[in-house]
């Protein structure tokens, strides 16, 4: 599929209802190398979906997959509803596609080459289009060759996203941009969602998608591994807190309180390791005249990184 696409598709409209993505049994080997096992993933409508895995987990072949531009060895996959082996070329024009390893033609112009795929593609709003080069700041009237890699990705985001897609599927696409534009992107995939449209956002960079993700699915050695909503990982996810007290804390009966897994003496309190809710330890620790709390960070980063080393 690259960055082409073929004219707009006005027959069979998606079905509101069901996955965007639905795939089942899905595999793909290559000679004895298993790069996907027997994947079966749902991906609902309306959220941004985070896939993340190490390097080689299988992220990029699944992509590849859902988008027809690899054949399964064997399962199905549907996208919005169609079949991407029998309905690739459909896939195609209803889907916005951000690759990995953008590749665009050196010699036009970013605004030659938006113009081309616009035709093509059919159905895209110029105010649309003209909305988001300026929301990236993109001169759109220098030759791709002369532009950073950097501007060259706000090329490739622009394309992706002007034809205001039902699904957006996303390979590293932060990848070259600078921390401001990384929130201006952040933000269009927020809007994205909440116009109704989905994120299948594949990212090595665990903090933008703790950011933006409303559920994440883990892959490990082409294996789908966990998939839950961030909030529930957040729900779930330990934290430090060190409890200043005014009376002495009681370490017996905090040791024995719904979720907390450790509690030792600390300067002028006490230093706890709780999971999930916090509502049984502050009920116990109020008697005790609590006159600070400090808490560490949520660090789901730690979460994902024990998922993808199997714990």
């Amino acid at each position: 599929m690259g960055t082409t696409a073929p004219a707009a598709d006005r027959t069979a409209p998606p079905p509101e209802d069901g996955p965007v993505v639905d795939t089942r049994g899905l595999t793909k080997r290559f000679g004895d190398t298993v790069a996907l096992d027997r994947l079966d993933l749902q991906v609902p409508r309306g959220c941004i979906f985070g896939y993340l895995g190490p390097n080689g987990a299988g992220k990029s072949t699944t992509i590849r997959l859902l988008l027809g531009l690899l054949r399964p060895t064997s399962g199905t996959a549907h996208v919005l509803g169609h079949d991407v082996v029998r309905e690739r070329r459909r896939v195609h024009r209803l889907v916005g596609y951000l690759p990995g390893d953008v590749s665009i033609d050196p010699d036009l112009t970013a605004r030659q080459y938006l113009d081309h795929l616009a035709s093509l593609r059919g159905g895209v709003d110029p105010a649309v289009r003209d909305d988001l080069v300026e929301r990236f700041d993109l001169d759109v009237n220098r030759r791709i060759g002369t532009l950073s890699h950097g501007n060259r990705q706000k090329v490739a985001i622009v394309q992706a996203c002007m034809h205001e897609p039902e699904l957006l599927v996303l390979d590293e696409p932060t990848q070259g941009l600078d921390p401001l534009v990384q929130r201006t992107f952040l933000d269009l995939l927020r809007a994205t969602r909440d116009r109704g449209g989905t994120v299948f956002l594949s990212s090595h960079v665990l903090s933008e998608v703790e950011d933006v993700a409303d559920v994440v699915a883990v892959v490990r050695d082409g294996r789908l591994v966990a998939t839950t909503s961030v909030a529930d990982l957040v729900e779930r996810t330990r934290r430090r807190l060190v409890l200043t007290t005014h009376s002495p804390a009681d370490l017996v009966a905090l040791r024995a309180t719904d979720g907390v897994r450790s509690a030792e003496p600390s300067d002028g309190g006490v230093e706890v390791v709780v999971e999930g809710s916090m509502a049984a330890l502050f009920r116990l620790a109020a008697p005790w005249g609590i006159e600070r709390v400090v808490a560490d960070e949520v660090d789901l980063a730690g979460v994902f990184l024990h998922l993808y080393e199997g714990d």
